[in-house]
């Protein structure tokens, strides 16, 4: 991957919705040079989908995020791929993670209520043959994602006490 590309890949995970054209003034680039650029690694999947950080506690939706550490036993042959496809075409899970430490998987599900985040683990996720072991924790509020923080940062508000 050369340098010009990185840039373009810096800028873009930035703020995707920087278009090719400001993208070329900000490298000094040609603009045609920069779509070329974009275009062939989205073709080669390195540039995989454009994705916008939503501040869902801001909104009047009801939405529990979970994350779950999963321990389970590998496949002969191929591993932690093979359970790992089966837990993230569960249209419930949005992340999974190969993990060292104390667990294997990291899976991060969302669901409308706890009730329906309990019935995924119960029902779908721990009755898998390879899982052995799962715990569930769930996220209370989220303070930064993506480098991207979501509350305002307050000031320090004390009075100022001279002798």
């Amino acid at each position: 991957m050369n340098e010009f590309k990185l840039k373009i890949l810096d800028l873009l995970k930035e703020d995707a919705r920087h278009s090719a054209r400001i993208i070329a003034t900000m490298l000094g680039a040609a603009e045609a040079e920069v779509k070329a650029a974009i275009e062939e690694m989205e073709n080669d999947h390195i540039i995989l989908k454009y994705h916008t950080i939503v501040n869902w506690s801001k909104i009047d939706e009801d939405k529990v995020t979970a994350l779950i550490e999963v321990q389970i036993t590998p496949e002969r042959g191929r591993g932690f791929d093979a359970i790992a496809e089966r837990i993230y075409l569960f249209p419930e899970v949005k992340t999974v993670y190969l993990m060292s430490g104390g667990y294997d998987l990291l899976v991060e599900i969302e669901g409308r209520t706890l009730r329906e985040v309990a019935s995924f683990v119960s029902s779908k996720l721990s009755i898998l043959e390879p899982v052995l072991a799962t715990k569930t924790h769930f996220i209370l509020k989220k303070y930064k994602q993506d480098g991207v923080i979501f509350e305002e940062h307050e000031g320090d508000h004390r009075m100022l006490i001279s002798p």
